[in-house]
């Protein structure tokens, strides 16, 4: 008896430490509460904006016609000018001497002009007279067509020497502003060379650079509003040219809108341009908080919840840009979908949850289910 008592003993000793050894059941995912948003088709709330600068339409590069040694620029920037007004002079000492070379020419073949015009008249009288053969007097007229041939050559030399001459004064051909000046006096400088720049009064445009992602939605014609940083008054604007090609640093495509010409924006006004062909405004979108990602790895995802056993599923969305705080979504969503937004960093593909109620709300389903 006392043996089989021992062995009865021995065996419950032995089945406690194989149950201390065995793993204990593991314990179930928590039910968690989660804040859901149903997907639905809503409008942006913001429009694209571009920061751009007001130029002058015609801006001009004016430099002498010949070259020299600058005496004088009477130009200054910020300086209003007139059409005509004098703005650099070079020196025109070797250009007046080449004219008083040319008129010298001029005196000398018109001498011999008059010479041989008299001897033709003469001789002609001879020959009336039968005084000289023909010969002889078509070699008198053929020095008179001669020397009528070098006077106009004189003249020629004379007014393009003149012309050389008046090329040294520097006058704006338009009325406007100067912009930039890029000589000095006692500069030297060659035929062609800018000396001043001078933005013509008159219309004003924005200047603006657009992604190559956005640019083919502009046409030019197209609507605009500016606004300047300096005012709340919107104004009308008009696409008037888009860039053939980007440019080579910033990649971008430059966009010019014309204004009004009754807003008269001083030039290098800084403003906000948004453009009509680049509005979103009237194309129904899926939103989210961005509350509600989830980044796996190089790709972004949502909880989307299954209502059928409330657990939750990773679904990839793709996005197409930011609008605010939230994000349109591009694909992965349909309409009707319920989205986490809240605690979006603790679950788990088919996690059992419970949709989050508010305290007041909460305390209010207690009362009703103590009442009933």
């Amino acid at each position: 008896m006392q043996a089989k008592i021992l062995s009865v003993a021995m065996i419950a000793a032995l089945a406690g430490l194989l149950s201390a050894c065995s793993k204990p059941a593991p314990a179930e995912d928590p039910i968690r509460s989660v804040k859901v948003i149903t997907v639905g088709l809503g409008s942006p709330s913001s429009e694209m904006e571009f920061s751009g600068e007001v130029k002058a339409r015609v801006e001009s590069r004016l430099g002498f016609r010949v070259g020299g040694k600058i005496t004088r620029r009477a130009a200054e920037v910020g300086q209003h000018v007139k059409a005509g007004e004098v703005l650099a002079q070079l020196d025109s000492q070797d250009y007046q001497l080449s004219v008083d070379a040319a008129r010298a020419q001029v005196a000398a073949a018109t001498t011999n002009r008059d010479l041989a015009a008299a001897n033709f008249k003469r001789f002609k009288e001879l020959r009336d007279q039968n005084f000289i053969s023909p010969a002889e007097l078509e070699r008198h007229e053929a020095s008179l067509k001669s020397a009528q041939s070098q006077w106009d050559q004189a003249q020629a030399q004379l007014a393009g020497q003149g012309n050389q001459a008046r090329y040294t004064t520097l006058v704006a051909d338009v009325s406007g502003v100067v912009t930039a000046t890029d000589a000095e006096a006692g500069q030297v400088i060659a035929a062609g060379t800018p000396v001043v720049r001078i933005a013509k009064d008159g219309p004003r445009d924005v200047v603006f650079a657009v992604p190559e992602d956005k640019v083919q939605a502009l046409r030019v014609g197209s609507a605009a509003t500016v606004v300047a940083w300096a005012s709340s008054a919107p104004m009308k604007a008009q696409i008037r040219e888009v860039a053939a090609s980007a440019d080579p640093v910033t990649r971008t495509f430059a966009v010019k809108a014309g204004l009004d010409s009754k807003d008269a924006l001083p030039l290098g006004t800084t403003v906000t341009l948004k453009a009509a062909a680049l509005s979103h405004a009237a194309q129904p979108v899926f939103k989210l908080p961005t509350s509600a990602l989830v980044k796996e790895g190089q790709n972004t995802a949502v909880w989307v919840l299954q209502t059928g056993n409330m657990t939750v599923q990773l679904t990839p969305i793709e996005i197409a840009t930011a609008d605010g705080n939230d994000v349109v979504v591009k694909s992965g969503l349909q309409a009707g979908m319920q989205v986490v937004t809240a605690g979006v960093h603790v679950l788990s593909p088919g996690q059992k949850v419970t949709l989050y109620q508010a305290p007041a709300a909460a305390q209010a389903v207690s009362a009703s289910a103590v009442k009933n």
